[in-house]
């Protein structure tokens, strides 16, 4: 069996498409709502490392996840009950689609790590194995419907936490903006000081929440290593709570 251990938690992944990576650990690690959440919604679990990550973090908190391939949901399942918190998290195995048109139920905080490559322009230059393609390809999830159930689903005054490519961030902002979502937080994130910025995690909120809150949206960079293997004092800060080597 595949496991991959953390200081509080192990995660189990043999059986998960999408194994874990440096996106939702990041994502895990960063997100930081303004109020602790009592309500947390996971979409796009995978594993379900962010979910146990934020289980770490957030004390009183009660988790939902929510994962479409069956084998991925199972495992996830699994890795909530093994954890020290396997009373508070909680998977579902459905599509956001479904999932987003039957719960009324509202959040507090709203994370993913969505499939983060456009199906459309991709599919037809390489050919992938079924369950990798659904875990990195938004023709499972397209990034409107994405952010159409977050509008469903985020409460007035929650916050919705992504991580996604810097180059699809215009259209995503777009969106976003369509459903009066407004970027709150933006962390851009570089492997190393000379490279490009890959992603952005980005933190929204209800664009009548951030009126009434003077706050100006913060715009960060971190860059992960100094050299190979050599990580930079803000990535260690950022992952040490739960990397067993930093």
């Amino acid at each position: 069996m595949s496991l991959f251990k953390f200081k509080e938690f192990t995660v189990a992944q043999d059986r998960c498409a999408q194994k874990i990576g440096t996106d939702a650990v990041l994502l895990g690690a960063w997100v930081t709502p303004h109020q602790e959440p009592r309500s947390i919604l996971d979409i796009g679990s995978g594993t379900g490392v962010i979910s146990l990550m934020l289980a770490q973090r957030f004390h009183h908190s009660n988790i939902e996840a929510l994962e479409i391939d069956v084998d991925a949901y199972e495992q996830a399942t699994e890795n909530f009950e093994n954890s020290p918190w396997g009373d508070r998290l909680f998977c579902f195995h459905a599509a956001f689609q479904e999932f987003y048109e039957e719960v009324e139920e509202r959040y507090d905080l709203i994370v993913s790590n969505p499939p983060f490559y456009d199906a459309v322009s991709v599919k037809n230059e390489e050919q992938i194995e079924d369950k990798r393609q659904q875990a990195r390809f938004d023709d499972a999830l397209p990034f409107e419907e994405l952010v159409y159930g977050v509008y469903q689903l985020l409460e007035k005054d929650g916050t919705f936490a992504c991580i996604i490519p810097k180059d699809r961030e215009k259209r995503f902002l777009e969106i976003t903006a369509h459903f009066q979502l407004e970027p709150v937080r933006t962390t851009y994130i570089k492997g190393t000081k000379d490279s490009k910025v890959k992603r952005g995690l980005i933190e929204f909120r209800f664009r009548e929440s951030v009126q009434n809150n003077t706050a100006i949206p913060k715009t960060e960079m971190l860059v992960i290593e100094k050299s190979r293997h050599d990580y930079t004092e803000d990535y260690i800060s950022l992952t040490k709570d739960f990397y067993l080597k930093m």
